[in-house]
């Protein structure tokens, strides 16, 4: 637990005083790597803490980000509480509604039907007026809570991010120490045995649902906030699997891991994506990115958060070897 507060501590500070050592394009950056952050955190509630492979994350983070353009008031800005409520509350009950129906499957079913639920709403902003169409739509004027907290400001943006990040994440954190968290644990490890034991695991797993999509959504509203235009691409399943990425790469079953995995993710394709270091190659950044998330799954199978581990257990390792005498049975 101490190693847990120490972790959640140093990486928020580290946040708070990022800016200071950031132009322009790094705050943008570091900001919108947090907004997904924020989603990989939703991700991994579902597949680390009750072990249900979703795929219809980007639905929910679609649909915060569209409720948060088309509740804006055309002329003036927003009420930022009422909005963001809306927003959220709009991701909840489409989580509701589908978890209710999804969750009555398993496995590759429920990965199927998962996917499309959210291909289905990606259709219904891509094909009708409602969405914009492929165009997309924007946001009339960014919410304002008033007393100098302007979200049109790159840093507000930046400290108002930051904020709901720490939140969810502590209160993630707080839902799986509680007995819910621990009766998703149960369901993970074996569903059937907590059958056994008198738990009926299909409430359990709809409100993880339903809190899941509720923070997707957040994660959306966030999103259209800052760059004040949404699209239909947000609700691809190419976004779901960006944020499955980002749980594996950085560890399945700790909050962390999203954090570290989302960070991870912006990181390498920012560095593929540099023309400075691969030249014309920077063309082909996908491939780039391919290959090391592959070496980073095969060498680190249970994800990044597990590499102090592996180079503490290598360090004793070594300094054993250099203390055994010669003729000394190896350790």
């Amino acid at each position: 637990m101490r190693g847990r507060l120490a972790f959640g501590a140093a990486w928020l500070a580290a946040l708070a005083l990022a800016p200071l050592g950031l132009g322009a394009f790094g705050i943008d950056l570091v900001t919108k790597t947090m907004v997904f952050a924020i989603l990989a955190l939703s991700l991994a509630l579902l597949v680390g803490g009750t072990g249900l492979v979703c795929f219809g994350q980007a639905a929910f983070f679609g649909i915060g980000a569209y409720a948060a353009v088309l509740l804006s008031p055309a002329a003036g800005a927003a009420s930022l509480p009422g909005l963001l409520l809306a927003c959220v509350g709009a991701a909840a009950l489409a989580a509701l509604a589908v978890g209710a129906l999804s969750l009555r499957t398993r496995g590759m079913y429920f990965i199927m039907v998962t996917l499309a639920f959210s291909q289905m709403a990606y259709y219904a902003v891509h094909d009708t007026a409602l969405g914009g169409g492929t165009d997309g739509i924007y946001l009339a004027a960014r919410p304002s809570l008033g007393g100098g907290l302007e979200l049109d400001r790159p840093l507000a943006m930046y400290a108002f991010t930051l904020a709901w990040l720490a939140l969810v994440a502590a209160g993630l954190a707080q839902l799986q120490r509680s007995r819910i968290g621990r009766a998703l644990a149960g369901i993970r490890v074996n569903e059937q045995r907590m059958r056994a034991l008198g738990y009926s695991t299909y409430p359990y797993k709809l409100v993880a649902f339903v809190i899941s999509g509720a923070v997707a959504g957040l994660a959306g509203f966030l999103f259209a906030v800052k760059d004040g235009y949404v699209n239909p691409e947000l609700m691809g399943w190419q976004l779901s699997g960006s944020a499955l990425i980002m749980v594996i790469l950085g560890g399945v079953g700790h909050l962390r891991g999203a954090l570290v995995g989302a960070f991870a993710l912006a990181l390498l394709q920012e560095f593929f994506k540099s023309e400075a270091v691969f030249g014309e190659f920077a063309k082909h950044w996908h491939l780039g990115l391919g290959l090391s998330i592959i070496a980073c799954v095969a060498l680190l199978p249970r994800g990044l958060v597990d590499l102090p581990r592996r180079l503490r257990q290598g360090s004793r390792l070594g300094l054993l070897r250099r203390r055994r005498p010669r003729g000394a049975p190896r350790p």
